[in-house]
């Protein structure tokens, strides 16, 4: 994971803006889902203008403009969320598109993600810059003229698209229905391939947290009724329009084309593209570990299937040939190298009465085994109870905590964590347990925080047990830099423990 200044830099502003949302409500760190959120905002409101419109050249205006004019608390309300959405669903998409780069997320098992969700972006902009069409005013005759002789530019066609738009009576009903359907169209595949671009994730959040949810949403209708969408003069072939109200959110490339012709503008954009595709392929020759699974200790529960962020175990026939018989088999062009199955087998508890703790799924570059021989040998030179930290190598850095009475432990993930390893600790002489995530909503690999949490509270398996004393362990999600709150939940578990918590 690289760590250079503009990812820190925009990690830094994450965290800043962090106590303004709490409980993981934190905008640019749901960019994805909030994109999701006006996508759907605008299929719904959509499906409600499309039953309205007249899909002829001479009525299109008409209908448009009356919707706003008879219907301006249902129809033209509509309309201008329809408009305010698709601002929105470009800057949410390219933002998340820009924090995916910033954060190095789009190589290794990330990689087919990354590659099924470029092409969506040339969806997004002809789906958006079509339906300025649709309105026929000035401004959606400016977008035609404007993207027909782009597209005339490209070497392949026979450049006769523009011809449609030199008068008035070149647009034909049926050519205007033809722009209906690809208006419609369009989305329709863009919904399909969202559908692969998350094959590889498991439980992707398709819309932000309730409280996000809802706030963006009073937030578009607000704009749409405080600044209603309304339209300019109808559309005039004959006539070359001058001043007009660009929308400059969806409407940018076509001004940029204009400066730059067209020719440049395609040669750059075929560069752009370029590079973003090829981005994985440079930054994922350096592979790294994978999860191994043991058979002799492998029963195929599925808990491994169920919990891993990024689909990458399945599972398959035992080989040892027993009938019914499973075993988890790992991708590794899928694996994230997080840990995350580890903390969730049922053999990696540290109370096995074995030398060698073997995992049915373990991690290589961190075993179970390695962090309790670690944990055991740590506790039993510690001159005084300490307490015991275990935190994320992708969170604030705990072992900048370690002393004579604390104890603490970077992992992979705060997820590879198993919960049998609080009560392990505490019986070998720890005065409390601290396990630390990232912030909310934060985590590099998506589910470590979620999973952690159930599983410290008993909905999750491999779960704490209940006979542990919840005074003597937290469980803090926080960002790289607020070591406040982790002390303050290191002095809690110290201090109950010396009012005579029991383990």
């Amino acid at each position: 994971m690289s760590s250079g200044p503009v990812r820190a830099a925009w990690l830094k502003i994450e965290e800043i803006i962090d106590p303004l949302f709490p409980g993981g409500t934190n905008p640019m760190r749901n960019l994805g889902a909030l994109a999701c959120l006006m996508f759907a905002a605008l299929l719904v409101s959509g499906v409600y203008l499309y039953a309205f419109f007249d899909t002829s050249v001479d009525g299109a205006w008409t209908s448009v403009d009356r919707l706003s004019r008879e219907q301006p608390w249902l129809g033209g309300w509509l309309r201008s969320m329809h408009r305010y959405a698709a601002d929105l669903f470009l800057i949410f998409t390219l933002l998340h598109l820009l924090r995916e780069w910033v954060l190095g997320h789009y190589s290794r098992f990330r990689a087919v993600t990354w590659l099924t969700g470029v092409p969506l972006l040339a969806f997004m902009y002809v789906s958006g810059i079509g339906g300025f069409w649709l309105n026929w005013d000035v401004l959606g005759q400016y977008a035609a003229t404007a993207s027909a002789e782009l597209i005339d530019a490209l070497p392949m066609l026979d450049g006769t698209l523009a011809r449609n738009f030199l008068d008035s009576g070149a647009v034909s009903d049926r050519f205007f229905s033809l722009l209906v359907f690809i208006h419609l169209g369009v989305p329709l595949l863009l919904l399909f391939g969202l559908w692969f671009h998350l094959q590889r994730v498991t439980r992707p959040r398709i819309l932000p947290p309730r409280a996000l949810l809802f706030g963006q949403l009073v937030f578009l209708a607000t704009m749409a009724l405080a600044w209603p969408v309304t339209s300019g003069a109808p559309a005039d072939l004959d006539r070359v329009p001058v001043a007009l109200a660009l929308d400059w959110f969806v409407l940018h490339p076509l001004p940029l084309a204009t400066a730059l012709s067209a020719p440049v503008f395609w040669c750059l954009l075929a560069m752009l593209f370029g590079v973003l595709l090829v981005m994985p392929v440079f930054r994922g020759r350096h592979p790294q570990p994978v999860a191994v699974v043991d058979a002799d200790n492998c029963n195929g529960c599925r808990r491994c299937v169920d919990d891993c962020p990024y689909s990458a175990i399945t599972l398959e026939a035992h080989p040892d040939g027993k009938p019914g018989k499973q075993i988890a088999v790992v991708a590794a062009e899928r694996c994230a190298s997080c840990g995350i199955c580890a903390g969730a087998c049922p053999s990696a508890t540290p109370f096995r009465s074995v030398s060698e703790l073997v995992n049915g799924i373990d991690m290589p570059q961190q075993s179970v085994d390695s962090l309790r021989r670690k944990l055991v040998d740590d506790l039993a030179h510690a001159e005084s109870a300490p307490v015991v930290v275990f935190g994320c190598r992708h969170g604030i850095d705990v072992e900048r905590n370690r002393r004579a009475d604390v104890l603490a432990y970077s992992l992979l993930c705060i997820g590879l964590l198993p919960p049998s390893f609080i009560e392990y600790a505490l019986r070998g002489g720890a005065a409390g347990v601290v396990v630390c995530g990232c912030a909310d909503a934060s985590c590099e690999f998506r589910l470590g925080n979620q999973w952690t949490r159930e599983r410290m509270l008993g909905t999750r398996e491999p779960h704490l047990r209940r006979t542990v004393p919840p005074d003597r362990h937290r469980v803090v999600m926080l960002g790289r830099h607020e070591q406040g709150p982790l002390d303050a939940a290191i002095d809690s578990v110290r201090k109950n423990t010396s009012q005579g918590g029991n383990p």
